[in-house]
Protein backbone atom coordinates (compact mmCIF):
# COMPACT_ATOMS: atom_id res chain seq x y z
CA UNK A 1 0.00 0.00 0.00
CA UNK A 2 1.44 3.68 -0.90
CA UNK A 3 1.87 5.81 1.83
CA UNK A 4 0.41 9.44 1.30
CA UNK A 5 3.04 12.14 2.58
CA UNK A 6 1.84 15.46 4.15
CA UNK A 7 2.56 17.55 1.06
CA UNK A 8 2.12 21.22 2.89
CA UNK A 9 3.57 22.99 6.04
CA UNK A 10 6.67 22.11 7.85
CA UNK A 11 6.19 17.84 7.30
CA UNK A 12 5.86 18.48 3.61
CA UNK A 13 9.00 20.23 3.84
CA UNK A 14 10.26 17.62 5.35
CA UNK A 15 9.55 14.59 3.57
CA UNK A 16 10.42 16.70 0.30
CA UNK A 17 13.95 17.42 1.87
CA UNK A 18 14.19 13.75 2.55
CA UNK A 19 12.93 13.08 -0.53
CA UNK A 20 15.62 15.20 -2.28
CA UNK A 21 18.64 13.69 -0.34
CA UNK A 22 17.28 10.18 -1.41
CA UNK A 23 17.36 11.09 -5.21
CA UNK A 24 21.02 13.59 -4.64
CA UNK A 25 22.52 12.26 -2.03
CA UNK A 26 25.92 12.12 -4.09
CA UNK A 27 25.60 16.05 -4.07
CA UNK A 28 24.63 16.69 -0.33
CA UNK A 29 27.90 14.53 0.38
CA UNK A 30 29.78 16.94 -1.95
CA UNK A 31 28.54 19.59 0.22
CA UNK A 32 29.20 18.00 3.60
CA UNK A 33 32.65 19.67 4.06
CA UNK A 34 31.52 23.12 3.26
CA UNK A 35 28.47 23.00 5.61
CA UNK A 36 30.68 21.69 8.63
CA UNK A 37 33.01 24.53 8.11
CA UNK A 38 30.13 27.09 8.59
CA UNK A 39 28.79 25.03 11.36
CA UNK A 40 32.37 25.16 13.32
CA UNK A 41 33.64 28.37 12.47
CA UNK A 42 30.48 30.63 11.86
CA UNK A 43 27.33 29.44 13.99
CA UNK A 44 29.28 27.55 16.80
CA UNK A 45 31.11 30.68 18.06
CA UNK A 46 28.28 33.24 17.34
CA UNK A 47 27.23 33.10 21.33
CA UNK A 48 30.97 34.25 21.95
CA UNK A 49 29.26 38.04 20.62
CA UNK A 50 28.39 38.36 24.02
CA UNK A 51 31.71 39.09 24.84
CA UNK A 52 30.75 42.49 23.64
CA UNK A 53 27.63 43.18 26.80
CA UNK A 54 30.37 42.05 29.60
CA UNK A 55 33.13 43.22 31.73
CA UNK A 56 35.43 40.25 30.34
CA UNK A 57 37.84 38.81 32.95
CA UNK A 58 39.37 35.31 32.46
CA UNK A 59 38.69 33.96 35.29
CA UNK A 60 34.95 34.18 35.07
CA UNK A 61 35.22 33.28 31.24
CA UNK A 62 32.66 35.21 28.96
CA UNK A 63 29.16 34.23 30.49
CA UNK A 64 30.25 34.63 33.73
CA UNK A 65 31.88 37.98 34.11
CA UNK A 66 29.24 41.43 34.56
CA UNK A 67 26.79 42.36 32.67
CA UNK A 68 27.36 45.98 31.98
CA UNK A 69 25.25 46.12 28.22
CA UNK A 70 26.57 49.13 25.66
CA UNK A 71 29.34 49.87 28.47
CA UNK A 72 32.03 48.61 25.47
CA UNK A 73 30.37 50.60 22.61
CA UNK A 74 31.02 53.41 24.44
CA UNK A 75 34.56 53.93 22.52
CA UNK A 76 32.90 54.25 19.42
CA UNK A 77 30.44 56.68 20.20
CA UNK A 78 32.20 59.66 22.64
CA UNK A 79 35.03 60.04 20.38
CA UNK A 80 32.85 61.90 18.03
CA UNK A 81 34.27 59.36 15.00
CA UNK A 82 31.42 57.55 14.45
CA UNK A 83 29.96 58.85 11.79
CA UNK A 84 33.66 59.44 9.72
CA UNK A 85 34.44 56.07 9.98
CA UNK A 86 31.21 54.50 9.21
CA UNK A 87 30.82 57.09 6.39
CA UNK A 88 34.34 55.97 4.97
CA UNK A 89 34.00 52.12 5.19
CA UNK A 90 30.40 52.15 4.11
CA UNK A 91 31.44 54.63 0.67
CA UNK A 92 35.21 52.67 0.28
CA UNK A 93 33.16 48.96 0.36
CA UNK A 94 29.98 50.12 -1.77
CA UNK A 95 32.27 51.75 -4.80
CA UNK A 96 34.56 48.23 -4.48
CA UNK A 97 31.74 46.15 -4.99
CA UNK A 98 30.05 47.96 -7.89
CA UNK A 99 33.39 48.69 -9.78
CA UNK A 100 34.45 45.22 -8.78
CA UNK A 101 32.28 43.45 -10.15
CA UNK A 102 31.41 46.06 -12.88
CA UNK A 103 35.36 45.24 -13.86
CA UNK A 104 35.01 41.46 -12.82
CA UNK A 105 32.20 41.25 -15.36
CA UNK A 106 33.85 43.34 -18.25
CA UNK A 107 37.46 41.25 -17.72
CA UNK A 108 35.50 38.03 -18.13
CA UNK A 109 33.33 38.64 -21.38
CA UNK A 110 36.32 40.33 -23.03
CA UNK A 111 38.21 37.00 -22.07
CA UNK A 112 35.73 34.62 -23.34
CA UNK A 113 35.25 36.55 -26.46
CA UNK A 114 39.58 36.20 -27.12
CA UNK A 115 39.69 32.93 -29.40
CA UNK A 116 43.39 32.49 -29.69
CA UNK A 117 43.81 29.90 -26.61
CA UNK A 118 47.68 30.31 -25.67
CA UNK A 119 46.81 34.17 -25.64
CA UNK A 120 43.90 33.94 -23.51
CA UNK A 121 45.26 31.31 -20.71
CA UNK A 122 48.65 34.25 -20.37
CA UNK A 123 45.82 37.18 -20.22
CA UNK A 124 43.92 35.26 -17.58
CA UNK A 125 47.02 34.79 -15.84
CA UNK A 126 48.60 38.39 -15.48
CA UNK A 127 45.07 39.45 -14.66
CA UNK A 128 45.17 37.45 -11.87
CA UNK A 129 48.53 37.49 -10.61
CA UNK A 130 47.93 40.34 -8.50
CA UNK A 131 45.67 38.70 -6.20
CA UNK A 132 48.88 36.64 -5.35
CA UNK A 133 50.81 39.40 -3.78
CA UNK A 134 50.93 40.27 -0.07
CA UNK A 135 49.05 43.67 1.22
CA UNK A 136 52.54 44.49 2.62
CA UNK A 137 54.34 44.70 -0.71
CA UNK A 138 51.59 46.43 -2.08
CA UNK A 139 51.91 49.09 0.82
CA UNK A 140 55.76 49.38 -0.51
CA UNK A 141 54.68 49.80 -3.91
CA UNK A 142 53.05 52.29 -3.12
CA UNK A 143 55.54 54.11 -0.93
CA UNK A 144 58.48 53.56 -3.39
CA UNK A 145 55.55 55.20 -6.30
CA UNK A 146 54.48 58.35 -3.76
CA UNK A 147 57.13 59.05 -1.61
CA UNK A 148 57.92 62.85 -1.69
CA UNK A 149 62.04 62.44 -1.60
CA UNK A 150 62.40 59.80 -4.07
CA UNK A 151 59.41 58.01 -4.91
CA UNK A 152 58.76 57.42 -8.83
CA UNK A 153 56.26 59.65 -9.58
CA UNK A 154 57.83 63.19 -8.06
CA UNK A 155 61.65 61.78 -9.68
CA UNK A 156 59.55 61.83 -12.85
CA UNK A 157 57.98 65.22 -11.97
CA UNK A 158 61.48 66.73 -11.05
CA UNK A 159 62.97 65.66 -14.14
CA UNK A 160 60.43 67.29 -16.29
CA UNK A 161 60.80 70.51 -14.24
CA UNK A 162 58.39 70.23 -12.18
CA UNK A 163 57.55 70.40 -8.51
CA UNK A 164 57.44 67.88 -6.67
CA UNK A 165 54.35 66.77 -4.94
CA UNK A 166 53.32 65.64 -1.42
CA UNK A 167 51.41 62.48 -2.32
CA UNK A 168 51.20 61.70 2.00
CA UNK A 169 49.98 65.10 2.40
CA UNK A 170 47.03 65.32 0.23
CA UNK A 171 44.46 63.54 1.83
CA UNK A 172 41.94 63.90 -1.08
CA UNK A 173 43.52 61.97 -3.63
CA UNK A 174 44.09 58.51 -1.53
CA UNK A 175 40.70 57.77 -2.07
CA UNK A 176 41.42 57.01 -5.75
CA UNK A 177 44.90 55.37 -4.58
CA UNK A 178 43.19 53.13 -2.39
CA UNK A 179 40.13 52.09 -4.85
CA UNK A 180 42.63 51.99 -7.93
CA UNK A 181 44.89 49.04 -5.83
CA UNK A 182 42.05 47.23 -4.35
CA UNK A 183 40.54 47.03 -7.83
CA UNK A 184 43.95 46.03 -9.36
CA UNK A 185 44.77 43.12 -6.78
CA UNK A 186 41.04 41.43 -6.79
CA UNK A 187 39.74 41.97 -10.72
CA UNK A 188 41.11 38.97 -11.69
CA UNK A 189 40.31 36.37 -8.56
CA UNK A 190 37.02 37.94 -8.34
CA UNK A 191 36.89 37.87 -12.49
CA UNK A 192 37.19 33.58 -12.24
CA UNK A 193 32.92 33.28 -10.93
CA UNK A 194 32.11 35.07 -13.65
CA UNK A 195 34.07 33.57 -16.40
CA UNK A 196 32.79 30.42 -15.31
CA UNK A 197 29.37 30.84 -15.37
CA UNK A 198 30.29 32.41 -18.78
CA UNK A 199 31.66 29.24 -19.93
CA UNK A 200 28.59 27.27 -18.72
CA UNK A 201 26.09 28.68 -20.94
CA UNK A 202 24.80 26.68 -23.55
CA UNK A 203 26.73 26.98 -26.89
CA UNK A 204 23.18 26.55 -29.00
CA UNK A 205 21.72 29.39 -27.49
CA UNK A 206 24.85 31.72 -28.96
CA UNK A 207 24.18 29.46 -32.35
CA UNK A 208 20.54 29.88 -32.15
CA UNK A 209 21.12 34.02 -32.05
CA UNK A 210 24.15 33.64 -34.87
CA UNK A 211 21.11 31.97 -37.27
CA UNK A 212 19.07 34.93 -35.95
CA UNK A 213 21.55 37.57 -37.21
CA UNK A 214 22.83 38.52 -34.07
CA UNK A 215 26.60 39.94 -33.71
CA UNK A 216 28.93 39.42 -31.23
CA UNK A 217 27.59 42.80 -29.06
CA UNK A 218 24.19 41.44 -29.36
CA UNK A 219 25.26 38.36 -28.06
CA UNK A 220 26.87 39.87 -25.28
CA UNK A 221 24.17 42.33 -24.81
CA UNK A 222 21.15 39.96 -25.38
CA UNK A 223 22.80 36.36 -23.50
CA UNK A 224 25.87 36.86 -21.85
CA UNK A 225 24.94 39.29 -19.79
CA UNK A 226 21.45 38.55 -18.60
CA UNK A 227 23.00 35.03 -17.78
CA UNK A 228 25.37 36.79 -15.80
CA UNK A 229 22.65 38.87 -13.85
CA UNK A 230 21.69 36.31 -10.93
CA UNK A 231 25.30 35.60 -10.35
CA UNK A 232 26.30 39.76 -9.87
CA UNK A 233 23.22 39.76 -7.91
CA UNK A 234 23.96 36.75 -5.36
CA UNK A 235 27.60 37.91 -4.77
CA UNK A 236 26.50 41.83 -4.68
CA UNK A 237 24.60 40.62 -1.86
CA UNK A 238 27.15 38.42 0.23
CA UNK A 239 29.76 41.61 -0.39
CA UNK A 240 27.12 43.73 1.47
CA UNK A 241 27.21 41.72 4.37
CA UNK A 242 30.52 42.52 5.28
CA UNK A 243 29.95 46.21 3.92
CA UNK A 244 31.23 47.31 7.20
CA UNK A 245 33.90 45.32 7.48
CA UNK A 246 36.74 47.24 5.87
CA UNK A 247 40.25 45.78 4.01
CA UNK A 248 42.32 46.28 7.01
CA UNK A 249 45.52 45.41 5.44
CA UNK A 250 44.70 47.21 2.34
CA UNK A 251 44.44 50.52 4.32
CA UNK A 252 46.82 50.40 6.67
CA UNK A 253 49.64 49.17 4.91
CA UNK A 254 48.58 52.22 2.23
CA UNK A 255 48.19 54.73 5.02
CA UNK A 256 49.98 53.19 8.07
CA UNK A 257 49.26 55.92 11.19
CA UNK A 258 49.38 59.01 8.95
CA UNK A 259 47.31 61.03 10.70
CA UNK A 260 46.99 63.53 8.23
CA UNK A 261 44.97 61.01 5.73
CA UNK A 262 42.53 59.46 8.65
CA UNK A 263 39.82 62.04 7.77
CA UNK A 264 39.52 60.40 4.05
CA UNK A 265 40.99 57.13 4.78
CA UNK A 266 40.03 55.69 8.73
CA UNK A 267 37.71 53.11 8.67
CA UNK A 268 36.11 51.17 11.46
CA UNK A 269 38.86 48.58 11.29
CA UNK A 270 41.92 50.79 11.36
CA UNK A 271 40.52 52.77 14.03
CA UNK A 272 39.88 50.23 16.39
CA UNK A 273 43.23 48.91 15.94
CA UNK A 274 44.66 52.60 16.73
CA UNK A 275 42.54 52.87 19.40
CA UNK A 276 43.30 49.31 21.19
CA UNK A 277 46.76 49.27 19.99
CA UNK A 278 48.44 50.42 23.53
CA UNK A 279 45.77 48.18 25.34
CA UNK A 280 43.83 45.42 23.93
CA UNK A 281 40.62 45.38 24.98
CA UNK A 282 38.35 41.52 24.10
CA UNK A 283 35.37 43.08 25.49
CA UNK A 284 35.34 46.53 23.00
CA UNK A 285 37.27 44.63 20.18
CA UNK A 286 33.51 42.67 20.09
CA UNK A 287 31.88 45.61 20.37
CA UNK A 288 33.05 46.85 17.18
CA UNK A 289 32.62 43.83 15.52
CA UNK A 290 29.04 43.36 16.83
CA UNK A 291 28.47 47.21 15.24
CA UNK A 292 29.61 46.23 11.78
CA UNK A 293 27.51 42.50 11.82
CA UNK A 294 24.40 44.21 13.01
CA UNK A 295 24.74 46.83 10.34
CA UNK A 296 25.61 44.12 7.59
CA UNK A 297 22.81 42.05 8.50
CA UNK A 298 20.21 44.96 8.21
CA UNK A 299 21.61 46.14 5.01
CA UNK A 300 21.25 42.67 3.16
CA UNK A 301 18.21 41.93 5.03
CA UNK A 302 16.83 45.55 3.39
CA UNK A 303 18.77 45.09 -0.15
CA UNK A 304 17.18 41.42 -0.16
CA UNK A 305 13.76 42.36 0.20
CA UNK A 306 13.82 44.73 -2.09
CA UNK A 307 15.44 42.17 -5.10
CA UNK A 308 12.57 40.23 -3.99
CA UNK A 309 9.87 42.37 -4.56
CA UNK A 310 11.89 43.51 -8.12
CA UNK A 311 12.61 39.83 -9.26
CA UNK A 312 11.88 37.00 -6.38
CA UNK A 313 14.28 34.82 -8.35
CA UNK A 314 17.29 36.68 -7.91
CA UNK A 315 16.75 37.35 -4.23
CA UNK A 316 18.99 35.44 -1.58
CA UNK A 317 15.71 33.92 0.50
Amino acid sequence: MAVNHPTTGLAGHFYSFIHELRKNWVLFLMLAPAIVFFIVFSYVPMPGAYIAFVNYNISDGIFGSPFVGLQNFKFLVTSGDLWVITRNTLLYNLVFLALGNFLQITFAIMLSEIGCVWYKKLTQSIILFPHFISMVIVGVFAYNFFNYDNGFFNALFTSAGMERFDFYGTPGIWKYIIVFFNVWKGTGYGMIVYLATITGISDDIYEAAYIDGANNWKKIRYITIPMLKPTFVLLFLFGLGGILKGSFDLFYNLVGNNSLLFAQTDIIDTYVFRSLMGQFNFTQSAAAGVYQSVFGLILVLTVNFIVRRVDPDDALF
